[in-house]
């Protein structure tokens, strides 16, 4: 979101500064990089509520701690790397 306003900040100082000859050019060039930048922006918030998992619902997948009792406990084996190394 704040990339969007830095570049509308940029669009605006840019149509501002530009001159009267190269000004239907430079709107057509600018209005397609607003585009693109846009479509960017899009992407971005698709992808950070992927990433952020707000849309998901995951207490099914939890684990009830109280289960973990019922386990048997595994004895570790005496494990020596060291011969691997050699």
């Amino acid at each position: 979101m704040v990339r969007f306003i830095l570049m509308v900040g940029v669009v605006f100082s840019s149509l501002s500064m530009a001159s009267d000859a190269n000004d239907t050019a430079s709107k057509k060039l600018l209005e397609k990089q607003v585009k693109e930048q846009m479509e960017k922006e899009k992407r971005y918030s698709v992808e950070q509520t992927f990433y952020k998992g707000s849309a998901y619902n995951l207490k099914s997948a939890e684990v009830n701690p109280e289960s973990l009792k019922s386990l048997p406990e595994i004895e570790d084996d005496d494990f020596d790397m060291d011969s691997v190394y050699d």
